[in-house]
């Protein structure tokens, strides 16, 4: 039978990170309504001194991130098995289901649609000027899947994943992201440590930031769609229902737990969005997509070096990769925690081929099916979804590709509901990380779970209700709080090579002798015994 050690304290419900994470979403809502021009302009303010001054850092980290994790993976340390499990929990369908939900959903319709068009019209800085022009494609797609590919679905649950998942389920300690900080500060990291509960806070605001805002954006998105469609006043009470609709999807969700409802929501979710890929296929420019896909993949490929450490452009950067890099660092350490829970009995290859290879593809396909469909519409009658989407934004965009295809009206209601259920997806994941963060446990108590879904919800309303530009700015403000983030996550990058190393020597993969990983640890109290 598996013994092991006793959780320390800190693995209890941490009412201080609680207390300390709630109070300061609660001060954000409450200075938005006394004064929402403050907020945004410190947000902005914020926003322009973590871009300028770590924009460059979070280059070269995400980039770094992907390479050891692809050399781990390719390497005899690949073969290290994690969680302390020989099979894997999941299905290999249903694991990576779920993998898809966390990135894609945040990303899957409106910015699919919308990042390869603007793009499209007006060229990345680094490439020749070839906008609105059939030698202009290749640039869009390429800048859309490095901004939604290999790095960004790298840094939210490969190497931070590994140091996780050791922490916890080999050495037993609680699954917090202060543990990504164990090797380094060793078991005292989890015993009214400062720093640790730090990394926890700074962990919960910036995921909630990054939550609160796409709920907000649904709200908006999703009611500009049924008012397109069907002539329903597009109203704060229209964005209230649509917003009450996820709340209650994704409170049923996490209630029921990752092995069953968040599961089930994942592979629903995923069956809906192959189902639309098709069917926009074979409706739609079939061919265009296809080909395009394959030489913007390898236009993406010859140049993701170059474009992964441009500096020219600095404005750009600030509203483009820089500010999708601090967005999923924001993200990082919560979803590396839920990808860790899904993961157990994996390899370190199969975590980071399913994570940084195959996750990437597919999502960088369907933003070829979505937004190539729209550049492909655009190329044959230029302003049909140009003007749509510089007049209304990403939700006019949407409805104005799907307006260019047959069943046009159809598809359209196929991506609102595809919509809903994606961002459905996101709140119950995070929610569930976030109770796991307060507990350190990975089956931690339903009513906290759901207490999260309800509170992002309410909050998301509030802020709707005070003026949309709250929306932006709590979205914006991932993007400070990455700050931290990235700093928090930095040791990582050789943490998790230490820890595949002794893995490896545990496991028998490698004849080196067995060091512990974590400062000042006991070996023998360290091991978790089967």
């Amino acid at each position: 039978m598996r013994q092991k050690k006793n959780i320390p304290a800190s693995a209890k419900t941490d009412k201080t990170v609680f207390a300390v994470s709630g109070g300061l979403l609660l001060l954000f809502v409450i200075l938005s309504l006394i004064d929402l021009d403050m907020v945004g302009e410190w947000i902005t303010q914020s926003f322009n001194v973590s871009a300028k001054y770590f924009g460059s850092y979070w280059q070269i980290l995400l980039l770094a991130n992907l390479v050891i994790g692809l050399v781990l993976a390719f390497s005899k340390y690949g073969k290290v098995r994690l969680g302390k499990k020989d099979k894997p929990e999941n299905s290999y369908y249903r694991w990576i289901a779920m993998i898809l939900c966390t990135l894609l959903a945040s990303g899957g319709v409106f910015w699919a649609a919308s990042e390869p068009m603007y793009h499209f019209i007006t060229n990345p800085p680094l490439f020749d000027d070839n906008s609105s022009t059939m030698a202009g494609v290749e640039p869009a797609l390429a800048q859309s899947f490095l901004h939604w590919g290999f790095m960004a679905w790298s840094i939210l649950g490969t190497l931070a994943t590994i140091v996780l998942m050791y922490a916890h389920y080999h050495r037993g300690y609680p699954m917090k992201p202060r543990a990504m900080l164990y090797p380094v500060f060793g078991e005292k990291i989890f015993h009214k440590s400062i720093i640790g509960s730090l990394a926890d806070i700074i962990s919960i605001v910036a995921v909630a930031a990054g939550t609160m805002g796409p709920i907000g954006f649904l709200g908006m998105q999703v009611g500009y769609g049924v008012h397109s469609l069907f002539g329903i006043p597009n109203t704060l009470t229209t964005n209230i229902i649509i917003i009450g609709v996820l709340v209650v999807i994704a409170a049923i969700s996490v209630a029921t737990g990752v092995d069953r409802g968040i599961q089930f929501l994942s592979r629903m979710n995923v069956g809906l969005t192959v189902f639309l890929a098709i069917a926009m296929l074979i409706v739609g420019p079939t061919m265009f997509i296809i080909n395009k896909f394959i030489s913007s993949e390898g236009f993406h490929l010859q140049n993701m070096l170059t474009m992964s450490l441009y500096q020219g452009d600095q404005a750009w950067l600030g509203a483009w990769t820089v500010f999708f890099w601090g967005w999923f660092l924001g993200y990082g350490p919560m979803m590396a925690i839920f990808i860790g829970r899904i993961s157990r009995g994996r390899t370190i290859r199969e975590l980071i081929i399913a994570v940084a290879v195959v996750a990437p593809l597919v999502s960088n396909f369907w933003f070829t099916v979505v937004g190539g469909s729209g550049i492909f519409a655009e190329l044959n009658n230029p302003g049909v979804i140009s003007n749509p989407l510089n007049e209304g934004g990403m939700p006019a965009a949407v409805m104005s590709i799907m307006d260019q295809m047959p069943m046009g009206l159809l598809l359209a209601i196929g991506f609102l509901i595809v919509t809903v259920v994606f961002v459905s997806t996101t709140v119950d994941s995070i929610s569930y990380t976030v109770a796991v963060t307060l507990t350190g446990d990975d089956h931690p108590q339903k009513w906290i779970r759901v207490f999260w879904v309800l509170l992002f919800g309410i909050l998301s309303v509030i802020l709707l209700a005070i003026d949309p530009g709250s929306v932006t700015a709590i979205q914006n403000s991932i993007v400070v709080t990455a700050v931290p983030v990235s700093i928090l996550m930095l040791p990582t990058l050789w943490d998790a090579v230490k820890v595949a190393r002794h893995l490896a020597a545990e496991q028998g993969i490698t004849n080196t002798v067995k060091k512990p990983v974590g400062k000042k640890s006991n070996p023998e109290k360290d091991l978790v015994e089967d």
